[in-house]
């Protein structure tokens, strides 16, 4: 705030202090309060702060921004788009800026990186038998493969989200069970028998892929560069598992195992199905 001019710095401060920071103090005393929605809420006020820089080379002011305006705005700033959206819809029910305008979210794109079935085989089989691999890369890798989790849900798993009978281990994700093979619940048990108590969560409960600062999981970014570094990159896999689970389960379950919005699962259902071998073919042919 020390860095704005005061007349942007009078619209972000309310903006991050009221709907910002009060948004995620609700969302942090219904649970966990994650790292991607940290990010999702830093990258929310970045991009409030660099449309009203904008404004100003533009010879425009807050009140006399019209829809011509958002839309050039909109073209010019394509990874910021999203992000810019909350702000608007702030300003626009304070009537800070003159009522009906707004940024259409852009069309979603179709996921274009895939494994081959050789491919996700043999990086599986790493995972689960390559010794040489650091255990917490192995185990990551691994649950990506497996599961099609993403980095930002399996550093906030626990150990509590592991539970045993007298057959199987399980992984609980969403409160849904899953069977884990026993070669990944060994690799499960070797990484807790490596973590101490200042792993632990402020509730006692050990990470299972703790940071090196006491209480804190994983950094999610720095894991996906860790797994790259080993040969073992996170997109390509969780988009071919993602596949494989779409053909057993309903979508309405993968959008809340994984985090998804229910239309996001549904058009990789759709994209799974009778169109799936095409778009893949499309996807390896030259051309």
């Amino acid at each position: 705030m020390a860095e704005l001019p005061a007349r942007h710095a009078n619209l972000i401060r309310p903006f991050a202090e009221w709907h910002i920071i009060h948004d995620a103090r609700r969302r942090s005393a219904r649970g966990r309060y994650t790292y991607a929605a940290h990010k999702g809420d830093c990258g929310n006020m970045l991009a409030a702060i660099d449309f009203l820089n904008w404004l100003g080379p533009q010879h425009l002011s807050f009140r006399r921004l019209q829809q011509p305006h958002l839309d050039t705005w909109a073209t010019d700033r394509p990874t910021l788009r999203t992000r810019s959206i909350p702000f608007l819809r702030w300003s626009t029910a304070r009537r800070l800026c003159p009522p009906g305008l707004a940024i259409e979210h852009p069309a979603s794109q179709l996921p274009g990186h895939f494994q081959t079935e050789d491919e996700a085989r043999n990086e599986l089989l790493r995972c689960l038998n390559d010794t040489a691999l650091p255990l917490d890369v192995r185990l990551a890798a691994a649950l990506v493969r497996l599961y099609a989790l993403p980095l930002t849900r399996i550093v906030e798993l626990t150990e509590d989200h592991i539970s045993r009978d007298q057959e199987h281990t399980y992984l609980a994700v969403s409160q849904h069970p899953f069977v884990l093979p026993p070669k990944l619940a060994r690799l499960i048990d070797d990484q807790l028998r490596h973590s101490t108590p200042r792993h632990s969560t402020t509730a006692g409960r050990r990470y299972l892929l703790p940071r090196q600062s006491p209480g804190r999981p994983r950094n999610p970014l720095g894991l996906a560069d860790t797994l790259r570094h080993h040969g073992l990159p996170a997109r390509a896999a969780r988009n071919t598992a993602m596949m494989d689970s779409l053909a057993d389960l309903p979508p309405m379950v993968i959008a809340d195992l994984l985090g998804i919005h229910p239309k996001t699962a549904e058009r990789w259902a759709t994209l799974a199905g009778e169109n799936w071998s095409e778009y893949l073919s499309s996807l390896t042919c030259p051309g």
